[in-house]
Order: structure tokens, then C-alpha cells, then sequence
């Protein structure tokens, strides 16, 4: 038996999760996902900040349109950031300065009052951030799977889509069934290209990059999670505390194929390499590690809209690293894209250009 849906979703990630429980107030959506649970490969291996001040200026203006939300359901808890800037990065500090909000430069000894194991001539200069925040990805990714499932929306995991067939709807074969929906939303993450391809859409180039964690134990009778977030204005490492541990990263964006994604060993003792440089703590074990995937259009933007060669064929793909902190703002301007309602006007306000994140741009470039 074929089943009728209005919209169907491909991926139950946190962009593909967002907008499918905004679309099912008015449309009947199911959300086709490869793996048994949701938000296995990117979703569930975040750090798990909202940074209004980071990503390229669609992501900024995305973020700060998101925050509404955050402090609504209570999801924020406050932890300050501070960047520092060693030798030879004065140009990233720079780049960082342009486009900051609420940042204010604080002086190394300040840095180091507020993250005790800074070593000394390290950080020439050093920024403050103090509207960053943990977030709590899985409440957020959870609310809006059961916002989805309350307006009767159907899930429907490890359903991988093999084949998509284009007509007057669309066509979804899984492995274990056939749908049809008038409307197909790509938000399969690292997959997007393999997913529009089967459309008979063109690939948009995007690529997925590992980041690599791992995770550290804190020292000894030192509370860590009143510790600030930290890193370089370079983004060649960071320092998170979480459950009382600490997460260091090297900032890796290693091109990859789209897979489950691991750690990589050699390019997380690089990393916390970089770490040891900037402060005095001593790493003496890894307790564990992980790797994550984080997709990329060619211009480092994400890819929302409709396929100009493919009906009712809608992108939504390309969040990079940046698509926790701004899936509130994002998943509402997508369902209203998707509708073919006006962008909503605080999204807007925040400064975002709907041309820099259409697909159409690919197709400009391409001419």
C-alpha cells in the first residue's frame, strides 16, 4: 500500500526535526530517517553552544533571531567565552572584532581570573564574550519531535530513502515502503547531495568535515564548570567544560565522505597540543573520544529553497557547524519558505539576505 502525505522530510536531525514540527500544523509530514534514532551522526555529537558572535553573517543573523526561543524554553545556561589571541592570529582577532556583538576586549590577567590554568605569554591580547551559553541540544531536539508527533506527525526511522521519483507528487521508496508527497524536504545533513542526486537535482557540492573531542578529566578538586568556554581567535582548538569534564577539540574540518563518523587520534593529540601550549594543565589521559560531521556548501552558507529544476523539491541543508544554536530561527523561516508564506520579519530584521542562502546561487555561479 502507498501512503499519502503532504510533505515528507528526509532526516530527523535537528533541521530536519525543527521544521517538520512547524509544517505539520498545517500539512500532513512524515519524516523518513536512515538510522534507529534520531540525530545520530551530527545532532547528538555537539558541543552544545549557542555563540551569537560565530559562523559566516547568515548563521549571525540566524542565531541572534534564535535566542527568543532559547530563553523562552528555558534551554540557555550562561557560560562566558573568551578567546585569546597568541602570536601571529592578530588578523583573525580582527576579522572577530568587525562582526562581534556584545564582545568587549579584557586583558590576559582578567582572562586568566576567570580560567585559572592560562599560561602565562600566552594570550597577547584576549576578548570576552558573555552571551554565550550551554545549550541543552537533546530538550531541544526531543520538544520538537514531540511538538511533530502532537500535530500528527509520523516518524519513521530506519527508513532509509533509496529512490525518489518526481510526477504530480513525489514518489519516496524506502527499504521497507513506498510514500507519496506532494512536497520533498532534503534535510539529510551530510547525505544532502546523495539525496537531491536521487531527485534528478544537481549536486551543490557540499562536504562534509570531521571535528573530533575528546574528552578530558578536569583536575582534581577544581570545580570546572564555573570555567568559561575557551579557544584561539584562530579556531585551531577549544576547551569546553561538560558533566564536570572538560571537551577539547582542535577545530578540525577534515573533508570526509559522509559516514559514521570517529575521532581522529593523530589530529586530537594535535589539538590537545595546542591546548597544553596555552595553559598549564597537564593532560595525562583521554577518558574517551568522538567524532562528529559537519556539512559545508561550497560558500560556507546553508541551502535553503526550493530546487528551481525540480518541483516541490525544497533544500534544507549546509548548516555547517551552526545548526543547533540556529534551528529556532531557521526551521520557522523554512516552514514559511516551504508554505510559500513572507519570511518572518524578525529573522529578517537581524540582517539575513534571503540570496545568500538560496540554492539558486549555485546556479548564478554555474552560468
Amino acid at each position: 500500500m502507498i501512503r499519502e502525505f503532504d510533505i515528507a522530510v528526509i532526516g530527523a536531525g535537528i533541521a530536519g526535526a525543527s521544521v517538520a514540527a512547524h509544517l505539520a500544523a498545517s500539512h500532513r509530514t512524515v519524516i523518513c530517517e536512515m538510522e534507529e534514532r534520531p540525530g545520530y551522526h551530527t545532532t547528538g555529537r555537539s558541543a552544545a553552544m549557542y555563540e551569537p558572535n560565530y559562523g559566516p553573517p547568515p548563521i549571525l543573523a540566524l542565531t541572534r533571531a534564535s535566542r527568543v526561543h532559547f530563553d523562552e524554553a528555558g534551554l540557555l545556561t550562561p557560560r562566558e567565552t573568551i578567546f585569546f589571541m597568541p602570536e601571529h592570529q592578530q588578523q583573525s582577532f580582527d576579522r572577530l572584532m568587525t562582526v562581534q556583538q556584545g564582545m568587549s576586549e579584557i586583558s590576559p590577567a582578567t582572562a586568566a581570573g576567570k580560567f585559572p590554568f592560562l599560561r602565562e605569554g600566552y594570550a597577547k591580547r584576549a576578548v570576552l564574550d558573555p552571551g554565550t551559553a550551554d545549550i541543552d541540544v537533546d530538550r531541544l531536539h526531543q520538544a520538537y519531535l514531540r511538538l511533530f508527533r502532537g500535530r500528527g506527525g509520523e516518524l519513521l526511522c530506519d527508513h532509509p530513502v533509496i529512490a525518489l521519483e518526481p510526477g504530480d507528487s513525489w514518489t519516496i521508496r524506502t527499504r521497507t515502503e513506498e510514500l507519496r508527497a506532494r512536497i520533498v524536504v532534503n534535510a539529510a545533513g551530510a547525505w544532502g547531495d546523495k539525496v537531491a542526486e536521487m531527485a534528478g537535482c544537481n549536486a551543490i557540492g557540499l562536504q562534509p568535515k570531521r571535528r573530533s573531542i575528546a574528552v578530558l578529566p578536569g583536575p582534581e578538586e577544581t570545580n570546572v564548570m564555573a570555567w568559561p568556554m575557551v579557544g584561539d581567535v584562530g579556531e585551531t582548538w577549544y576547551c569546553k567544560p561538560q558533566s564536570g569534564k572538560l571537551l577539547v577539540s582542535p577545530a578540525d574540518a577534515t573533508p570526509v565522505d559522509p559516514h559514521d563518523a570517529y575521532a581522529d587520534d593523530l589530529t586530537l593529540a594535535e589539538g590537545i597540543a595546542r591546548f597544553e601550549e596555552a595553559s598549564t594543565l597537564e593532560v595525562s589521559r583521554v577518558e574517551r573520544s568522538w567524532g562528529g560531521l559537519r556539512s559545508f556548501a561550497p560558500d560556507g552558507n546553508p541551502v535553503v529553497g526550493y530546487d528551481a529544476s525540480a518541483d516541490g523539491f525544497f533544500w534544507l541543508i549546509g548548516q555547517g557547524g551552526y545548526g543547533i544554536q540556529s534551528s529556532p530561527a531557521l526551521s520557522r523561516l523554512a516552514a514559511a519558505m516551504v508554505r510559500g508564506e513572507a519570511p518572518p520579519a524578525d529573522i529578517l530584521d537581524q540582517g539575513l539576505l534571503l540570496e545568500d542562502i538560496s540554492p539558486a546561487r549555485f546556479s548564478r555561479v554555474a552560468s
